[in-house]
């Protein structure tokens, strides 16, 4: 069926954007190779908070979804954030653009028509697809019905809680077969980092509580980059190994990194088959849940005292804002592990850092500073510290 042409009265109106297209079926992966001014093309049911703050943080000027941004089951956060960041966000009715397009292509956006970019300016261009403009007067409608709405939400949320309860029970009984790490837990503070909403600024606040505690640093996949991009390298890496780079993964594991393997209990293990061709060893844990929830329990299993959760769901709206279904796991494992669990946040408001000894040194160096500057333009000083370097001669030499 061939497109219908918006008039050039109505293309002038529209919003025009331009740029090079980068698709990708996976965003958490696409936007490591976006360029700021790119147009990224997702296939993204529900985009959630954290994926539309790394497409604005990549410098995406336009995202074509070809999946329903917000498909009315719950109020996720994503596509508010896009569009208040100045984000053009077109909802596409298929996944064409994959045949039509490749990689680097340029294309011109004319409001929710997406043009192949014209070879000079007599051309016309080739109108590709046609979809529906997400403005930010509609985002914000539709969220606000969508929280109102919000109870048949919590309810399939309870649902799948009670499933999992069900399915899962040698998971919160603690009943799980964990091979012997190198990795000390026992009697110490445990960082568990995901890539989760603020988990870089939840980093920063706790810069002095890593530098006076030194705990273990567990990176969940992608929490692996986002650990060594603050400068600090994890002490064990957990996952389908899907979400952190092959350059983090060497990096690293040559820092000492443990790497450990989370296998389903259907026998699956995503993460076995890339470490096996990067050639780097790694243990195996079988266990049901998220990559997140075996982290977190590993770590309380293995005796650590207290267990910072930096970047994971927080509140209610966090949860249902993610994969809702392996939220219910990730839930239960809080209930599970207990007092034992704080999040970041809690922690960068309760814990106050010692002094280093840096400013004390520097105060020291300071005073005798000004000390030395007050006897050198003090006549009498002057007399008084000669005599007293006098009288310690004479004890000294006696």
């Amino acid at each position: 069926m061939s497109l219908q042409l918006a008039s050039p009265d109505v293309r002038a109106q529209a919003r025009t954007v331009s740029g090079p297209v980068r698709l990708g079926r996976r965003t958490k992966l696409l936007v490591r190779h976006l360029r700021r001014g790119d147009v990224a093309v997702i296939d993204h049911l529900d985009i959630d908070r954290v994926s539309a703050e790394e497409l604005i943080a990549a410098g995406a000027v336009a995202v074509l979804n070809c999946k329903a941004s917000s498909s009315g089951s719950y109020p996720n956060l994503g596509p508010q954030l896009l569009v208040d960041a100045g984000v053009l966000l077109v909802d596409l009715p298929d996944d064409s653009l994959w045949q039509t397009l490749s990689d680097g292509e340029r294309v011109e956006l004319c409001g929710g028509e997406v043009w192949r970019a014209r070879e000079s300016e007599r051309s016309e261009g080739a109108l590709l697809a046609r979809g529906i403009v997400l403005d930010r007067a509609r985002v914000r409608a539709e969220t606000e019905a969508r929280r109102r709405e919000i109870g048949e939400a919590l309810e399939r949320f309870a649902h799948n809680t009670i499933e999992h309860m069900r399915e899962e029970r040698e998971l919160l009984a603690g009943r799980i077969d964990l091979p012997r790490f190198a990795t000390d837990f026992r009697d110490r503070s445990a960082l568990v980092v995901v890539r989760g909403v603020g988990h870089q600024r939840d980093l920063r606040a706790l810069r002095p509580f890593i530098r006076d505690m030194r705990p273990v640093l567990v990176a969940v996949d992608g929490g692996a980059e986002a650990l060594l991009q603050a400068g600090l390298c994890p002490d064990m890496i957990v996952g389908d190994m899907d979400s952190a780079g092959e350059a983090a993964l060497l990096a690293a594991y040559g820092g000492g990194a443990e790497l450990v393997v989370h296998s389903y209990p259907d026998g699956r293990a995503p993460g076995r088959a890339r470490l096996d061709e990067l050639g780097v060893p790694y243990k195996l844990v079988p266990a049901p849940g998220t990559s997140q929830d075996v982290a977190m329990l590993l770590a309380a299993e293995k005796g650590a005292r207290l267990i910072v959760a930096v970047g994971s769901q927080f509140n209610l709206v966090e949860f249902l804002d993610r994969d809702r279904e392996g939220m219910s796991s990730t839930f239960l494992t809080r209930l599970r592990i207990g007092e034992i669990l704080v999040d970041a946040k809690g922690v960068s408001r309760l814990y106050h850092p010692r002094p280093g000894l840096t400013p004390l040194l520097v105060v020291i160096a300071a005073g005798l500073i000004a000390m030395i500057a007050v006897v050198s333009m003090t006549p009498a000083l002057r007399d008084v510290v000669d005599l007293l370097w006098l009288k310690l001669q004479l004890l000294f030499s006696g």
